[in-house]
């Protein structure tokens, strides 16, 4: 499979942080885990249970469009989750490292989405401990959510499968990408 950077973005639980480790351990590419970009301060205010601002987010999509760009550059694959709820945000962390189309974005990007009811992602959240994203934003999450549409090109897994399910749904969708 030639070498791309997947953004894996969706609501906080549906797993992103999962799918992108397996698929890093299957292609030996890089991961990058995106709540990791955040700010203390970002982090602290969701582990309080508010919701970001546009304002807040953005310095944090800087840091992560920056790494893309930087894999691109390097020439190597990567993964970068991201929950990139809003087109806005999808276009701030894609708009400049645009390569040429395939699906609208470019041909060395792909947008994977993990797609899960918000009940399904409820249940993962209530079992998962030591994150610090409140359970109670996630009904804010799903509201505020922007689903990639075509011309965004999104390769969309069920993301209420296993995880090793999941994964197989996934590489498989790269590879029939390239």
């Amino acid at each position: 499979m030639r070498p791309v950077v997947v953004l894996i973005m969706g609501v906080s639980g549906v797993g992103k942080t999962t799918l992108a480790e397996c698929l890093a351990a299957a292609l030996g590419w890089p991961f990058q885990e995106g709540d990791a970009l955040h700010s203390p301060e970002n982090v602290a205010k969701m582990a309080a249970g508010i919701a970001l601002s546009d304002e807040d987010r953005a310095p944090w999509l800087d840091r992560i469009g920056a790494w893309i760009a930087a894999r691109l550059a390097a020439g190597g694959g990567g993964i970068v989750t991201c929950s990139a709820l809003k087109r806005a945000y999808r276009d701030r962390l894609l708009g400049p490292v645009l390569l040429g189309p395939i699906g609208g974005r470019g041909a060395d990007v792909a947008l994977i989405y993990p797609r899960a009811s918000e009940a399904v992602v409820a249940a993962r959240l209530a079992a998962r401990r030591g994150h610090f994203m409140s359970p109670a934003l996630l009904a804010s999450q799903f509201a505020t959510l922007e689903p990639p549409d075509a011309a965004e090109g999104p390769l969309v897994v069920d993301a209420a499968q296993t995880p090793a399910v999941m994964c197989a749904e996934a590489l498989a969708l790269l590879a029939a990408r390239a």
